[in-house]
């Protein structure tokens, strides 16, 4: 099964230098992985590895990210999300030189959120991926299938800011994740609208930094949300 989604790289790399413009020096980035393979098994899900574009792509924004900034990497467990953080590291060092601390793992960056995997797919097989996101964050399934999508979203925001105050000035966490992870931000965190929510191509991101004191997360074509 393929399904094919837009390529944002370059609208990550742009909301970056945007912020450094604005004098940030700081970065949390919570980053889709890159292009995939899919399967229709999904007891297979956690094993569908990058696609060769895929591969070039999380490359090439390795390679491309701004010098201002050193990358810190977190990922999923998926292996296509560890994939995605192992081949930026290796496009930004292929232009510095620098050699990147290895990438940390965590939990929270996974679909940690599904807790019945198999009835979730065939939920979403009978309803289209769109309307079971919308039945989750409408809180229509139950929790012993999917966790509360609010609950979902502030744990997934308060890693992001964590992660974004361990950081030293020149630094820029790169936390690979998954789209609905990213979803439940936008939706929850941020207050977008459903349509704008599920808008996540790969490689976009949500960013967040710090300025006056103040911590904020941003979007592609959105303005910043001041969230603490």
């Amino acid at each position: 099964m393929e399904n094919k989604y837009k390529l944002r790289s370059q609208h990550t790399i742009g909301l970056v230098r945007n912020l450094l413009q604005q004098g940030v020096d700081r970065i949390s980035l919570a980053l889709r992985h890159s292009d995939r393979h899919y399967s229709d098994n999904p007891r297979l899900e956690p094993f569908m590895g990058l696609n060769d574009s895929g591969k070039d792509y999380a490359y090439a924004l390795g390679k491309s990210f701004p010098l201002d900034l050193t990358p810190v990497l977190f990922s999923s467990y998926f292996g296509r999300c560890i994939e995605t953080a192992y081949l930026i590291d290796k496009g930004f060092t292929s232009v510095t030189g620098k050699q990147l601390p290895h990438n940390t793992l965590n939990n929270i960056l996974t679909p940690f959120y599904v807790k019945d995997v198999v009835t979730a797919k065939k939920m979403m097989a009978k309803t289209g991926s769109s309307q079971f996101v919308r039945n989750w964050f409408d809180k229509i399934i139950d929790e012993s299938i999917m966790l509360d999508p609010a609950f979902t979203a502030d744990r997934i925001t308060n890693f992001m800011v964590s992660t974004l105050k361990s950081l030293s000035p020149g630094q820029a966490a790169i936390c690979v994740t998954h789209d609905w992870n990213i979803f439940s931000i936008k939706q929850f965190t941020l207050g977008f609208s459903y349509e704008d929510t599920l808008d996540a191509g790969y490689l976009d991101a949500v960013a967040f930094f710090e300025r006056d004191s103040r911590i904020f997360a941003v979007a592609r074509q959105f303005d910043p949300v001041q969230i603490v």
